[in-house]
């Protein structure tokens, strides 16, 4: 008999084709060989196309899956036997959506100009310098591009990512009735939650940074509502301050704990748990507890708020830049070669690079990180990349150009094969499935007193009682006084 998952049991998250060819491929994969060790799965943007200027999230078609990985039959029947996560893509379409496109053509006559955010809407005409100072940005290049219309004239878009991602209105009717339309059809698609992606930027407003406004949390509050009235739980999706996850926590049902992967590579590299410790004595308990994402290792979440330099960060900026030299120096220096000016997406809050190699490849270590991803209160979710404890591609980094890329590898059947066989992953697996089936992660949990580089919690239910202690210097794990992993 399969025991009956806990309620934060651990999900999967990755890109349907580059882990098992497409959806079909990835029920077999948890059916099969993974098994018992995930109770859920967040399937990256698998909506047309897959292959875009972001991999997926830059959608021409939001409400359409994409041929090559599946259909809405195959997302339904993964449905039925494990919890699904989507991405709505709340901030931008593609510079290729049919929308987009349509405005383009026929200027203000066609009936989805209001859709798309202009500086003229929030400005009142073109920004000034000092406009654009105040922005916000994730990445160092302008917020807006200069488009061509086919009567040959131009306005300037509003554009937060690239400009192949074109921002939306969502206070506009029109905008809003296409993010409804997603939701609509997630629901009938039998998704049970969704992520609202970079919905930090989705609300601009003059003499702002444009991010994470109060105007921001109430559109939160807005569209989780709409994703309750369908069934749906609803995570945010925000690389920022820690105090900003402490902010939205209590008005959605899941945040990311983005400051956990840095504190814990901090923690691995000095022996110290201090900064952790700390940051795991305020933080939400409803979070998705993540090492690794499809983005980088977020560096910003740790860090003092660039806006507020009275808010000071989890670590001081010296510790943060130590910490990045060491992820460059453990992975070789590959991560280096994928992360700021060496690669085209210039990302400002991340180093691109697996978890593993940040690590060093040292496998004890390695699932030292993991048992603390799992014994914290909150959901583990485990990326593919991480669950095959991969390294850097840079092949494909090479072949892109394009930084992300060094930790979003393509892996065919056999690769798995191999993978699924090497000792670090069987005994993560084991691990995962121990974290999903463990009733005293139902219970209550408690922090308890240890030396610095010490992390020791207990997790007590009516039928069972768990103490995990990690050894940061020996990389050993216990797990009761009797039990050693």
């Amino acid at each position: 008999m399969v025991p009956r998952p806990n309620a934060t049991a651990p999900v999967l998250i990755t890109y349907a084709d580059r882990l098992a060819g497409n959806i079909d491929g990835v029920a077999a994969l948890l059916d099969g060989p993974l098994a018992g060790a995930f109770a859920g799965v967040h399937l990256l943007p698998f909506f047309v196309p897959i292959d875009g200027a972001d991999a997926g999230f830059d959608p021409i078609d939001h409400t359409e899956v994409d041929p090559r990985v599946g259909s809405w039959e195959s997302i339904a029947a993964l449905a039925t036997r494990y919890d699904v996560m989507a991405d709505a893509i709340v901030n931008h379409v593609s510079a290729q959506s049919t929308p987009f496109l349509d405005w383009l053509a026929h200027g203000d006559s066609s009936p989805t100009a209001a859709m798309f955010l202009t500086p003229q809407h929030v400005f009142g005409g073109p920004p000034l310098p000092a406009d654009i100072a105040m922005i916000y940005r994730p990445r160092p290049t302008s917020p807006f591009t200069h488009v061509e219309f086919t009567d040959g004239t131009h306005r300037m878009v509003w554009t937060t990512f690239t400009d192949q991602q074109i921002d939306i209105d969502v206070e506009h009717q029109l905008g809003w009735s296409y993010l409804i339309e997603i939701l609509d059809r997630f629901q009938t698609a039998g998704i049970t939650s969704v992520r609202l992606d970079a919905v930090g930027y989705a609300i601009k407003r003059a003499g702002t940074s444009c991010f994470m406004l109060p105007d921001t949390l109430e559109f939160i509050r807005r569209l989780t509502t709409a994703c309750h009235e369908r069934s749906m739980r609803v995570l945010v999706e925000m690389h920022g301050h820690h105090l900003d996850q402490l902010t939205i926590a209590p008005h959605v049902d899941l945040v990311y704990d983005f400051a956990l992967p840095p504190l814990i590579l901090d923690a691995i590299y000095t022996g110290d748990a201090v900064a952790l410790r700390r940051w795991i004595e305020m933080r939400p308990a409803n979070a998705i507890n993540v090492l690794d994402t499809h983005d980088g290792i977020g560096v910003i979440d740790v860090g003092a708020d660039a806006s507020d330099p009275s808010r000071t960060g989890l670590l001081p900026p010296e510790r943060i830049h130590d910490l990045v030299e060491a992820m460059h120096d453990h992975s070789g220096g590959s991560s280096r070669m994928a992360t700021g000016a060496a690669a085209s997406n210039l990302d400002l809050y991340q180093v691109n690079c697996t978890f593993y190699d940040a690590l060093g490849r040292d496998d004890d270590r390695y699932l030292a990180g993991r048992m603390i991803q799992c014994m914290l209160p909150g959901t583990p979710q485990i990326y593919y990349v991480g669950l095959l404890a991969g390294v850097n591609d840079s092949e494909l980094l090479a072949r892109t150009g394009v930084g992300r890329d060094v930790n979003r590898h393509h892996y065919t059947p056999a690769d798995i094969d191999q993978e699924l066989a090497r000792p670090v992953v069987q005994r993560l697996l084991a691990l995962l499935r121990w974290r999903a089936s463990e009733p005293a992660f139902d219970g209550s949990f408690e922090l308890l007193a240890s030396a610095p580089h010490i992390v020791a919690v207990r997790w007590s239910s009516p039928t069972s009682v768990v103490t995990i202690e990690v050894d940061l210097v020996s990389a050993s794990v216990t797990i009761d006084p009797q039990t050693e992993q």
